[in-house]
């Protein structure tokens, strides 16, 4: 199991505590993977793009009218967070139910 993330975030820190078996995979330092992006966009669309984000209100008009994967790609901390995946499954954000979700899950 992976959670993608930062580092810094509350919420990912939060996962990681939750599910210790997972590995924290730092967006902002490593990227994230080209099939784990494409994978995430087809099942959450514009939910990967947080919108409230310090980063996403610091963009210029330009960066915001990218399409979600070349701004996640050129801004990686503008993604939601956490992104976790486990086994075949993808889940966005964390919350009481991301965290049973996951555990019925596997």
């Amino acid at each position: 199991m992976r959670i993608y993330g930062l580092k810094n975030c509350d919420s990912c820190r939060k996962a990681v505590k939750a599910l210790p078996e997972a590995e924290l995979v730092d967006v902002r330092a490593d990227g994230l993977p080209n099939e784990v992006l494409d994978a995430a966009l087809a099942q959450f669309q514009g939910a990967l793009v947080n919108t409230r984000s310090a980063t996403w209100r610091g963009l210029e008009e330009a960066d915001r009218a990218l399409p979600a994967r070349d701004l996640i790609l050129a801004h990686p901390a503008v993604m939601k967070r956490p992104l976790i995946a486990a086994g075949d499954a993808l889940f966005l954000g964390w919350s009481p139910q991301t965290h049973a979700d996951i555990k019925a899950q596997g």
